[in-house]
């Protein structure tokens, strides 16, 4: 079979998906949203918006995270209204509610596109263009490059197409300043390492649902022992990269440990998985990476609440 009949065939509508109104509940377009991957997001563009310098009037605030909301909302129905064919045949997406059959795929395909105009229109009407720009970006980056085409094209879906997924802490601190900081560059390079590491140990435990989807994600195309090193390399580079914000004297002591540690964690996780490869190590990792992002983008936020960044080591004043 050709890679262009492959590709028709994912391409294909759902049997029965355009025969019957959809029975969808409030449930069902909440779920359209991906509330885990938005909740993500609303974490990370607050850590922008916290860390900025000057002050945000809290409603202001407040609103800009909501549009941030809807906006990581639309890209979560868009993705779910292009890759239906790709989740009926996965496991752990077969119940999402367009391969169900419970919304309908042009249902969410218009949710998507109300979600995304509110998102960008208010935002930059109440706030500014540039954190409106940026959202607009996000989202067409997640929707257009990721999942039209990296994700169903390349093993590089992860690598490349997780710079949709750092954007947030920049929507943030864009949002409060109007402008684009070193601070929120520096946080942008922290999710965009941690994002291969993340996904491809979940990957490795779901690799025979991607191969049965056709979806070149690394394990499929170059094998788990790759996959396994390549997973330890990008950990290796995060970890310095997650001490940036200290080193740079824009986090302080508390951050500059957590980052130290939870990378150390995470380089130990990616060897013993390298070296004695199995389900349960890659789990762990899986899970670790969750609660050290977490943690890291938390220690930053109190630090910075509570006046305490003062404490880091400003060797980017030193170098400059």
């Amino acid at each position: 079979m050709s890679l262009l009949s492959e590709r028709a065939s994912l391409a294909a509508p759902l049997p029965g998906s355009q025969a019957e109104p959809s029975m969808a509940g409030a449930g069902d377009y909440l779920a359209l949203m991906k509330p885990r991957v938005m909740s993500l997001v609303v974490f990370t563009a607050l850590a922008g918006l916290v860390v900025a310098p000057g002050h945000m009037h809290p409603v202001l605030a407040c609103f800009s995270l909501i549009c941030i909301a809807v906006g990581a909302g639309s890209s979560g129905a868009f993705n779910m209204w292009y890759d239906a064919d790709i989740d009926a045949v996965m496991s752990r997406t077969s119940d999402r509610p367009v391969p169900a059959g419970r919304v309908r795929p042009g249902e969410a395909l218009a949710f998507g596109l109300v979600l995304a105009g509110f998102s960008v229109v208010f935002l930059g009407l109440m706030i500014n263009l540039l954190a409106a720009g940026l959202l607009a970006f996000t989202i067409f980056f997640y929707v257009v490059i990721y999942t039209m085409w990296l994700k169903r094209w390349t093993p590089l879906n992860i690598v490349i197409g997780g710079a949709a997924g750092a954007f947030p802490p920049m929507i943030g601190w864009a949002a409060a300043t109007g402008g684009i900081g070193l601070e929120s560059i520096l946080l942008f390079l922290v999710i965009f390492f941690w994002t291969p590491p993340h996904f491809w140990a979940l990957s490795l435990y779901s690799v025979e649902e991607y191969r049965r989807a056709r979806v070149p994600m690394l394990p499929v195309v170059a094998g788990l022992d790759e996959t396994r090193r390549q997973i330890l390399i990008y950990s290796a580079l995060l970890a310095p990269v997650g001490a940036l914000p200290w080193l740079l004297g824009t986090a302080g002591l508390a951050y500059g440990f957590i980052a130290i540690a939870g990378g150390a964690v995470m380089v130990a996780l990616s060897w013993q998985l390298h070296r004695a490869p199995d389900k349960r190590t890659a789990k762990r990792l899986f899970a670790f990476s969750i609660l050290y992002l977490f943690v890291l983008f938390a220690a930053l936020m109190v630090e910075h609440a509570l006046g305490f960044q003062q404490f880091g080591i400003p060797f980017g004043r030193v170098f400059a």
